[in-house]
């Protein structure tokens, strides 16, 4: 299999969305920023979920899997590139989209850049998004004694977390972790045994197998392959 095959390209320019559309599920395998200009669509990813409106800014980092559906106005926006030395909240809003639309028009980079200034951030606080974030930061987390302590059955917990992501919590956990490790093999110089115990893990073979079904690659293929590693990489 091809490298690449499992990720979609993100093509940076201005790009309109059909009204009431869906774009299923899909990977990238390179970092991209999202800047909504017009319209709005709800977006959830590993990193959260979104309503988007213009103004409304997006960082998707490498290896992001997400699930869009567009308003019933459509949506326009255009893709910029993560540079990876860039830190930016993963969603935020700022006053002036047009302006960033117009400097991308000459300079990507600074258009990127130029994002950092203006980023006001609101955070979400459904139950489905606290979990998401709380997998996030811990991918050991036990699913059922944090229903309990949310004060939902375990049903419950997989069927709206479900519907509103798009995946069961335990995929998306296997997806969290699987998404570390990928970064970790093409940006670190641990070994992949290594790699395996600190992402949780059963050993190498599990990581291998995990990897595939993500990328369609075995992570030694990644690490052979990858251009950016003694460039350092984004963060984890």
């Amino acid at each position: 299999m091809a490298a690449g095959a499992h990720f979609h390209s993100a093509a940076y320019r201005r790009e309109r969305l059909d009204a009431g559309s869906s774009i299923p599920r899909h990977r990238h395998r390179d970092g991209y920023i999202t800047v909504v200009l017009g319209g709005g669509y709800h977006e959830a990813g590993l990193d959260g979920r979104w309503d988007l409106e213009p103004g409304s800014v997006v960082v998707h980092r490498p290896y992001d899997a997400h699930v869009d559906h567009i308003g019933a106005s459509g949506a326009e926006l255009i893709n910029l590139p993560l540079p990876v030395d860039l830190c930016l909240p993963v969603a935020f809003t700022i006053a002036d989209p047009d302006a960033i639309a117009h400097l991308a028009e000459t300079d990507l980079q600074a258009a990127a850049a130029a994002l950092a200034p203006q980023a006001t951030v609101a955070a979400a606080s459904d139950w489905p998004d606290r979990l998401a974030a709380d997998l996030a930061r811990q991918t050991g987390l036990r699913l059922g004694d944090w229903a309990d302590a949310a004060g939902l059955a375990a049903e419950t917990l997989s069927r709206g977390f479900r519907l509103a992501f798009g995946l069961t919590p335990a995929r998306f956990r296997a997806e969290i972790r699987a998404r570390q490790a990928i970064i970790m093999v093409e940006h670190s110089d641990l070994g992949l045994a290594a790699i395996a115990a600190d992402c949780g893990y059963a050993d190498q073979p599990h990581l291998n197998r995990a990897l595939v079904e993500l990328t369609g690659l075995p992570p030694g293929t990644w690490r052979r392959s990858n251009p950016f590693k003694r460039r350092g990489g984004p963060p984890i």
